[in-house]
């Protein structure tokens, strides 16, 4: 999982609180996710598919191909995460985290 941000953003601020106070995403994140936390911003395409915003959230499988069947809910800003969309990113670990067992 790679969860790209701006210290300085308030928005990335925002989520980072929740990330912080929601238990069961710590939990999932110390059991079952290799995180990636870039505090910049890439000049890799493949890591920005639909463009360069923050926050955003991206699902990487061992094989370096970023998942566009794991998203969040906005059509513009598909990687995009809002504190309000935990209980979205939980569900899409999860999912993520079958669709590779079921790929292995």
């Amino acid at each position: 999982m790679v969860l790209f941000h701006l210290e300085d953003c308030p928005h990335s601020l925002a989520l980072k609180k929740v990330f912080a106070e929601d238990n069961e995403l710590q939990k999932i994140l110390d059991e079952d996710f290799v995180i990636l936390n870039l505090v910049y911003e890439t000049t890799d395409k493949h890591l920005s598919p639909d463009g360069q915003y923050v926050p955003r959230i991206i699902f990487v499988d061992p094989s370096m191909t970023v998942r566009a069947d794991v998203t969040g809910r906005y059509a513009n800003r598909m990687y995009a995460y809002e504190p309000n969309d935990i209980k979205l990113l939980i569900s899409n670990m999860h999912k993520a985290k079958k669709l590779l067992k079921s790929e292995l």
